[in-house]
């Protein structure tokens, strides 16, 4: 939508605008310095990360960001001072908010086969590959008349002022996050509705369940029955978790002879191979706070305890 708007050239020695709507500004080469590189790089984001080394040395100083592109062969690099544009443009009364996008009179360089007359002075023309400022002296009759600026001199891809819509992201970002956030918001609206649903359907389950027993309805009775499975519930985990280290026990020279679990005790019997086995396994036993027995006229070892 942007590109759509009025595209204005500006330049040094023009006078003071008033502006009511928002336009399009494209900065013509003294408000930019551009280099042309034949680089084996196949995407712009890696030729945007050496950007800063190719203008080493080339920049006065400033806080300089930079735009690339290919044309044919040779990589484009152009880097920018985008305080001192828009510092420019405050002087000259543009209003952060009425510029849409920014866009560099390099980025159609076809289109300036032909001189574009600007301020009194000078003219912009394209000399091998390159947008230039000339002198209106230097320019021949046989240039003929000077094209009409306007509209169609618009590129595709612009810069947007993060002052143009009062805010540090620039338009793209802001566009990403209220998408992020939008989606996040879908995301939060379908999972309170699903956990809802749950809700209400676990909440009829139970009336149900009540309607069926009436005993269940007195909270003294159902206070019972969840001590009773409670209590049901922990002996089974301390059985899971015993059956869990003595499998842990388990190595090469190691069998498992007898294990045997009830609601109170649990008595093991290992048969080992050797001493060093015995050995190994004591400290296993150690580690899991099981206390052992030897069992007299072998290697075995016997583990007794309460759950």
């Amino acid at each position: 939508m942007g590109n759509n708007k009025e595209l204005l050239l500006i330049h040094p020695s023009m006078k003071p605008v008033s502006l009511t709507e928002a336009v399009n500004v494209m900065l013509p080469p003294q408000f930019y310095t551009l280099k042309k590189e034949v680089l084996p790089l196949r995407y712009a984001y890696q030729a945007k990360k050496i950007a800063p080394s190719l203008f080493d040395g080339l920049l006065e100083g400033g806080d300089y960001e930079y735009m690339v592109w290919k044309e044919d062969e040779a990589w484009v690099f152009l880097a920018y001072d985008i305080q001192k544009i828009t510092t420019f443009l405050e002087s000259k009364g543009f209003a952060l908010e009425h510029v849409s996008k920014l866009f560099f009179a390099q980025q159609s360089v076809d289109l300036f086969d032909k001189p574009i007359l600007f301020g009194e002075d000078d003219a912009l023309v394209s000399l091998d590959g390159m947008v230039v400022v000339v002198p209106r002296g230097a320019l021949s009759d046989e240039d003929g008349p000077s094209p009409v600026f306007d509209n169609h001199f618009t590129p595709k891809k612009g810069i947007v002022l993060s002052g143009a819509y009062g805010s540090v992201l620039s338009l793209k970002q802001a566009s990403m996050l209220s998408a992020i956030f939008i989606l996040f918001a879908l995301m939060f609206f379908v999972e309170g509705s699903r956990y809802s649903d749950d809700s209400k359907a676990g909440e009829a389950k139970i009336q149900e369940l009540l309607s069926s027993y009436p005993a269940l309805q007195s909270t003294y009775t159902r206070e019972s029955i969840m001590t009773k499975y409670k209590a049901i519930d922990t002996t089974e985990r301390k059985k899971r978790e015993l059956v869990k280290m003595v499998s842990g026990m388990i190595f090469k020279g190691v069998t498992l002879s007898a294990l045997e679990i009830d609601t109170k005790s649990y008595k093991i019997h290992f048969t080992c191979k050797d001493a060093q086995v015995v050995k190994r396994l004591n400290q296993l036993a150690a580690k899991n706070k099981l206390k052992t027995s030897a069992i007299s006229g072998s290697h075995d070892l016997k583990i007794e305890g309460t759950l």
